[in-house]
């Protein structure tokens, strides 16, 4: 990393921790379900517009890097915020080819991915279907999947708290992790649906019942509730 880059990245780093353990009050679990190094990608859900920050904040051992939606590109801070927080902008609907080369070169060199496949964060606080690009881009790379449920970062829940000058309490809670095989050729998008709706069950399995939205009912997830 460039020595520019590097102290404003400890600099902002410092700033989010601050900031995070001043508004929220956050509770972690399931560390001993993440690899030791990196070279794994955690798929998480999308509650609020906390929770890129939770991310760094709790897995700041690691060396991240994020799948932002390509739109957030156009917007200058995000672009700048984008060189010291690794963000990789990627089209959420179809397989982005030079992103997803770029998910690959970093991953095999020991960062960890973090997506979260609904692509935007849930303004109903329910889970919303998840987006195959992303999910392409997870399972293309061949590396271990951490499903982790984010519980309390609603904006209305922060929003609300800090109005009332009131500490958020939320969880962050790590799966057991899991692979994917490769993606068929002949049932691609038969494969990525099937792929997509798996890693979101297993994150769903961890959250409450009013924020399992779209995977409420599905039958992958009644399965694994029925495994727990």
């Amino acid at each position: 990393m460039s020595s520019k880059i590097l102290p404003m990245k400890n600099f902002l780093f410092g700033i989010i921790q601050v900031i995070i353990n001043l508004i929220a009050d956050v509770e972690r679990s399931g560390y001993e379900n993440l690899p030791k190094q990196g070279g794994f990608v955690i798929a998480t859900n999308h509650l609020g517009f906390l929770d890129v920050p939770l991310a760094l904040y709790a897995l700041n051992d690691y060396d991240l890097f994020l799948l932002i939606a390509e739109k957030w590109q156009k917007n200058p801070l995000w672009r700048w915020l984008g060189k010291y927080f690794n963000f990789v902008f990627v089209d959420r609907y179809n397989a982005d080819l030079k992103a997803l080369r770029e998910v690959i070169r970093r991953m095999e060199s020991g960062q960890t991915l973090v997506i979260a496949p609904e692509g935007t964060r849930a303004r109903d606080e329910k889970m919303a279907e998840g987006k195959p690009g992303v999910t392409y881009m997870a399972v293309k790379a061949g590396f271990p999947i951490v499903p982790v449920a984010i519980i309390g970062s609603e904006d209305r829940i922060l929003v609300s708290n800090l109005k009332k000058f009131r500490r958020t309490k939320i969880k962050l809670i790590g799966g057991k992790s899991f692979t994917l095989p490769p993606i068929p050729r002949d049932k691609r998008e038969e494969a990525l649906k099937q792929y997509t709706d798996e890693i979101m069950c297993r994150v769903a399995v961890m959250l409450p019942e009013h924020n399992r939205g779209y995977y409420a009912e599905h039958p992958r997830l009644k399965e694994l509730l029925n495994e727990v």
